[in-house]
C-alpha cells in the first residue's frame, strides 16, 4: 500500500501572504505529524522573547556553555503555549519523544533539557514553546484554501538558518518568492 501523499509529516508549511490569522502570518512551520485523526506542528521563525537559558534556569539546570545559554526560544503555535517542544537533530530516546524522521525527533520531557545543559544532549536543537494543531480535515481545506504552500522540510533551515531568513528560504526552494504573491486569492 503506497502512503497517502496528502500526509505532510517531515514538511514545511509556508505561510501565504494572504493568510490573516496573525497566529501564522509570516510564519512557517513544521509538521511534526499529520494523519486521518489530524496534523501537529510547530513554527519555527517566530522568537519568543526568551532565551534557552531562562527556561533552563527555571527548571534549575545550570550550564556554563554560553551558546546553548543564549539559544533562542521560538513561540510554536497558539497551543499549551506553556509546554516545551525541543525538535532535534538525532533519534535518542528521552522519556516522551516523538521520531518524526531517522534523524530529527520531537522531545517534550525535561530530561533532554537537563543533557542539553550538561552538555550531553543533540547537537543541533530548536526549543519552542507551543504547538500548532488541526483537526482531521483542517489542513488539508486551508491548503485547498491556498492558506499555505508546503514543500519537504530541510534539517539546514529548521537548525542552522538565521530565523528572519527560513521563511524566504524554505519558499525559495520551491522556487518561489513571496514578494511577488498578492495577498488577493484567485481563483481561475
Amino acid at each position: 500500500m503506497h502512503q497517502d501523499s496528502s500526509l505532510l509529516t517531515n514538511q514545511f508549511l509556508i505561510a501565504m501572504p494572504g493568510l490573516a490569522d496573525p497566529n501564522f502570518s509570516r510564519t512557517l512551520t513544521y509538521i511534526c505529524e499529520h494523519s486521518a485523526d489530524g496534523a501537529m506542528g510547530i513554527v519555527i521563525n517566530r522568537p519568543a522573547e526568551l532565551v534557552l537559558g531562562d527556561i533552563l534556569d527555571q527548571l534549575s539546570f545550570n550550564t556554563s556553555d554560553e551558546a546553548i545559554y543564549r539559544l533562542p526560544v521560538f513561540q510554536g503555535g497558539p497551543i499549551q503555549q506553556e509546554r516545551g517542544f525541543v525538535i532535534h537533530d538525532d533519534n535518542s530516546l528521552w522519556d516522551s519523544t516523538l521520531a518524526v524522521t531517522e534523524g530529527i525527533s520531537v522531545t517534550t520531557s525535561k530530561d533532554i533539557l537537563e543533557a542539553i545543559a550538561e552538555g550531553r544532549g543533540p547537537h543541533r536543537i530548536l526549543m519552542a514553546l507551543g504547538y500548532a494543531g488541526w483537526a482531521s480535515g483542517q489542513l488539508e481545506d486551508e491548503l485547498s484554501e491556498n492558506a499555505w504552500l508546503s514543500g519537504p522540510a530541510d534539517s539546514n533551515i529548521l537548525f542552522s538558518v538565521a530565523a528572519n531568513k527560513r521563511l524566504e528560504m524554505a519558499a525559495q526552494q520551491l522556487g518561489i518568492n513571496l514578494n511577488l504573491i498578492s495577498s488577493q486569492a484567485g481563483h481561475a
